[in-house]
């Protein structure tokens, strides 16, 4: 287990899940990951931030009744400047949903998506400094981008940050990784018409377990389903999953742990 340190901009910083009931999904993560709870941003509406040994991990809110919006988890983007980020965001063809605004003294944030219309978040740090541990059960490890196709959209995420992209050595795959002084931060996967209708281009977050087999069997029985078995992939043995809501995530053991 490592602890966090200032995140460059441009690394994936923390992940939130807007779902409708907050008390039962508190309960499926806590009992999956083991995560604990602390009162969040009161500025966010009802919204907690989920624990591991005291340090801050994954944020989960409240949506408005009146708001039908899709239950998913989202990657927030480190910035040192989050308004001069959502402009980047609007001249290159994507759009800014939410904010920028103040979170009290947490941090200055907004929710934008791609031009593939991919969702996703910036944070610009003050008092909460984003996930603060990594590399144990129930800790956020990676975040993937499934979209049509990764050029353009590939573009338009260098546009915002200084990542250096690095195309798959196969022709069969459409994937490049993302690195921000060398070190891979994030990957973008062209899947061609292949994402669900339902969702269309996505983020996906990637959170660490100790047994991936066990893990995905464990959701099944807190009322989650798997939507994709269990296998064995580049990052480790992963499954992907979804809480009760339909939340989707991909848990992995990876092949560091």
């Amino acid at each position: 287990m490592t602890e966090a340190t200032r995140h460059t901009p441009g690394t994936p910083c923390w992940v939130s899940l807007m779902a409708h009931g907050l008390d039962a999904t508190q309960e499926f993560y806590a009992s999956l990951f083991g995560w604990e709870f602390s009162p969040g941003p009161a500025q966010l509406g009802p919204y907690v931030r989920a624990l591991i040994d005291g340090k801050e991990v994954a944020g989960i809110g409240r949506l408005p009744a009146d708001r039908h919006l899709p239950v998913a988890w989202t990657p927030y983007l480190a910035t040192d400047d989050a308004d001069a980020t959502a402009e980047v965001i609007r001249s290159c063809g994507g759009t800014v949903g939410v904010g920028p605004l103040d979170a009290g003294d947490a941090g200055r944030l907004a929710i934008g998506s791609d031009p593939g219309g991919a969702v996703f978040g910036i944070w610009q740090v003050a008092a909460h400094r984003g996930t603060a541990v990594h590399g144990t059960h129930g800790t956020p490890v990676w975040n993937e981008l499934l979209t049509r196709e990764t050029s353009s959209v590939g573009k338009f995420y260098q546009a915002l940050f200084d990542y250096e992209a690095e195309p798959a050595v196969s022709a069969d795959f459409d994937c490049l990784t993302l690195r921000l002084a060398g070190r891979p931060v994030a990957s973008l996967h062209g899947v061609g018409h292949a994402p669900p209708r339902s969702r269309g281009s996505h983020w996906m977050t990637y959170f660490e377990v100790e047994d991936t087999d066990a893990a995905a069997h464990q959701v099944l029985e807190l009322g989650g389903h798997v939507v994709e078995q269990p296998r064995d992939g580049a990052r480790g043995r992963l499954a992907t999953v979804a809480d009760p809501e339909g939340a989707v995530f991909t848990i992995v053991r990876s092949e560091s742990s």
